[in-house]
């Protein structure tokens, strides 16, 4: 096919920018709530529980204490930004090395249409089968339809996406991708924007 013959990449240039935009999209991921209470923050009184001298114990003078039981955390965790930011020619470029990878390896199927007559999943997972046999499957299509996109949510293992929305790490994740004409040529174009 011509549109894959474009996308198609023959140096390893890009290997990088594949590895920087899928750990990007990973860290982005990352809410960066974890937290533990320091000594201000934990609940108790500010009385020192015992007199400094004389009782034989060592000398103590917080109950949130981090040497204690309930007491506070040292040096643990708190809420952080973990998001990474990626130039748009670094991610057009990741995007471009991810396909043609993809299609080199013959794992990219291109289909005419994606058209459902209806919104159950029993008839569409067993059009997948047919098409292509594989654990996971990334299916691409231009206007994703409701039919389609209701009929692909109560399979775990297939995910629907429009072309214009797919991104580096779903192009690398699934085992096989199944894309409309239309998507594919939506993809190309994206690609040579940068």
């Amino acid at each position: 096919m011509e549109i894959a013959d474009e996308l198609l990449i023959k140096n390893a240039k890009g290997t990088q920018a594949v590895h920087d935009a899928v750990v990007a999209y990973l860290a982005n991921q990352r809410l960066g709530t974890a937290k533990t209470k320091q000594m201000g923050e934990v609940a108790g009184t500010g009385k020192k529980p015992w007199k400094q001298k004389g009782t034989g114990r060592a000398r103590a003078g917080s109950f949130q204490s981090p040497l204690w039981r309930g007491g506070a955390v040292v040096f643990g965790p708190r809420p952080r930004d973990y998001s990474l930011k990626v130039p748009k020619k670094l991610k057009t470029l990741a995007l471009r090395k991810a396909l043609s990878e993809r299609l080199l390896a013959g794992d990219v199927m291109v289909v005419n249409d994606l058209k459902l007559d209806d919104h159950k999943t029993k008839p569409f997972a067993a059009a997948l089968k047919k098409l292509a046999l594989a654990k996971t499957i990334l299916v691409v299509a231009d206007p994703v339809d409701d039919n389609l996109k209701l009929a692909s949510r109560n399979l775990p293992s297939v995910e629907v996406e429009r072309a214009d929305s797919v991104n580096v790490y779903q192009l690398l994740r699934f085992d096989k991708i199944v894309a409309t004409k239309s998507a594919l040529e939506k993809l190309q174009a994206r690609m040579c924007k940068a």
